[in-house]
């Protein structure tokens, strides 16, 4: 027989604040995965869900860098 883990809403809708709470102070999603043992797109899709502010991407931009570097 298998178990499953079920939820509650209110326990989701916590982990939904909390989420958002450290997305908007800074913390990335891959974070955010790492600590919560969650996928990237989970992550996205609930921080979505939670109405957050996403931010640009990150990384290197290259088209900022001056010709002679």
């Amino acid at each position: 027989m298998k178990r499953t883990l079920q939820r509650s809403k209110k326990t989701r809708e916590q982990l939904l604040f909390e989420l958002r709470n450290a997305y908007e102070g800074g913390a990335s999603i891959r974070t955010l995965v790492a600590s919560t043992g969650r996928s990237y797109g989970s992550i996205h899709s609930m921080l979505l869900q939670a109405g957050t502010t996403m931010r640009g991407r990150g990384g290197p931009n290259h088209t900022s860098r001056s010709a002679g570097v």
